[in-house]
């Protein structure tokens, strides 16, 4: 549905940033299960809702970037005492096009392989933040779709511990929460019937037409007995 919803919004929307479409398609899939809820979804949205939301959302990641790469060459200057590179001096004229570059030593390797671990050191956490930013986005957005169906269960007993065990779950797709907001809603369903059902019963039966232990109503029970003992057949009531 994500990739659905992606094709209708480049065609809705052309050039606007692709990376920041695909985080709002991400979104908006959550709340969108068939064709026509995605396309429905997409022709609510406006051009100027659409920028704006891109803008935010590259202005966060650039901002995440910038404050990483900042940081990652403080720490590399501090770490190595590093320094602008100086000008080396001009060789004589025939010398050095035919003689080999000089191998590194030990030390120049080592150094080498210290920043490059040095790198993919600053790297991952630049990864990891942006990682949790989207990741942020997906939750708040299934927490609303949430919210949105267990509000409508009338058990507040079961929609408060369906919320509590909501937050101890977590999901490795977006099919699998889909699965789990289907089977919310036929369990906040199933949840409505048992509160109306004791509702019906705690209104108990009509007091007219009561039943004995035998299955007859006490008028047929009078007129079986009477007619029994030879007494009086009416079955009761008034006299017309």
């Amino acid at each position: 549905m994500e990739e659905t919803i992606l094709a209708l919004l480049v065609a809705t929307f052309p050039g606007v940033r692709k990376d920041g479409l695909k985080m709002l398609a991400r979104t908006l899939a959550l709340q969108a299960e068939t064709e026509a809820d995605a396309k429905a979804a997409v022709e609510r949205l406006s051009r100027e809702g659409v920028d704006g939301f891109v803008r935010d959302y590259r202005a966060e990641v650039d901002k995440a970037v910038s404050d990483g790469t900042h940081t990652f060459e403080e720490n590399l200057k501090r770490k190595f005492d590093l320094v602008e590179k100086k000008e080396l001096p001009e060789e004589p004229a025939g010398k050095g096009k035919d003689t080999p570059d000089p191998k590194p030593n030990g030390k120049e390797a080592d150094l080498r392989m210290i920043v490059a671990e040095a790198v993919a050191g600053a790297v991952k956490p630049l990864q990891e933040r942006l990682e949790q930013y989207e990741r942020g986005d997906v939750n708040r957005s299934r927490l609303q779709a949430v919210t949105e169906r267990l509000n409508a269960c009338k058990d507040e007993s079961f929609r408060a511990k369906a919320l509590k065990d909501y937050g101890r779950m977590t999901f490795d797709t977006d099919e699998a929460f889909k699965e789990y907001l289907s089977d919310t809603e036929t369990d906040v369903a199933e949840a409505n019937k048992r509160v109306a059902d004791a509702k019906l019963s705690a209104m108990g039966r009509p007091m007219f037409a009561q039943k004995t232990e035998t299955g007859v109503t006490a008028g047929v029970a009078r007129y079986i007995d009477a007619q029994t003992k030879g007494g009086d057949a009416s079955l009761g009531g008034k006299e017309v």
